[in-house]
């Protein structure tokens, strides 16, 4: 990938599919079609919430959660109260759930956010949180299936386990051979280029911790 597709700021690396209804970077495409049919023969309809994301979109959730108009979570899922945080309590609760503009997985295609379709009763809002995936929730048997089948097809959880960054997200799936190098691709000095001529908020807050973000929040996954 290129400097502008790999910092979100271009999509000549996507594609888009209709089953699941997603867009993804062309090398996914065959692998994650091929994951959907044999979820498909164990009675899963794989869907994804969310495939390639650019960077105004990331942008866009990062500013409003700043700014207090979205939800805002601690680590541990507890609401905050956004007029109650300082900046840097303010920056830790959205880098816990959101990744900085610049520095989303899913700016690469390489990574999707999937459910069971089949398994959501009428009516009800997905949440995407991992009580979902719990061996109580909804996608119990999705993640099951995931954790026994998902590395055939190349893809891994790459936020497994609380590793002091992004908080576990068992829905996250991400394909290795386009995510691993990737991430060694996106370097901090490029990242800081982005930031610094992108309007994000706190932008000060960001720059001084950027080192920092991106050791814990980019760097710090579990591999495949």
């Amino acid at each position: 990938m290129n400097e502008l597709e790999l910092t979100g700021r271009a999509d000549t690396h996507i594609v888009t599919l209709e089953q699941p209804n997603c867009a993804v970077h062309y090398a996914v495409a065959t692998s994650l079609l091929a994951m959907r049919d044999a979820a498909a023969q164990a009675g899963i309809t794989l869907g994804v919430r969310s495939g390639f994301r650019d960077f105004g979109t990331q942008l866009s959730i990062w500013n409003r959660k700043w700014r207090g108009e979205r939800a805002l979570n601690a680590r541990d899922g507890r609401e905050l109260t956004h007029a109650q945080l300082s900046p840097d309590e303010l920056l830790e609760a959205i880098l816990s759930w959101s990744a900085v503009p610049g520095g989303s997985r899913h700016h690469w295609g390489s990574d999707i956010d999937v459910v069971d379709a089949a398994a959501v009763p009428e009516g009800y809002q997905v949440q995407l949180v991992p009580e979902e995936y719990a061996s109580s929730g909804i996608f119990a048997r999705l993640s099951a299936w995931l954790d026994e089948h998902a590395t055939q097809f190349g893809f891994f959880r790459p936020y497994r386990a609380d590793r002091g960054g992004v908080m576990p997200e068992p829905w996250h799936l991400s394909y290795a051979p386009v995510s691993l190098p990737a991430l060694e691709q996106l370097s901090l000095a490029n990242l800081r280029k982005v930031l610094e001529s992108s309007p994000i908020e706190g932008k000060s807050q960001v720059l001084a911790r950027l080192p920092e973000i991106y050791t814990r929040f980019l760097l710090a996954v579990d591999g495949p």
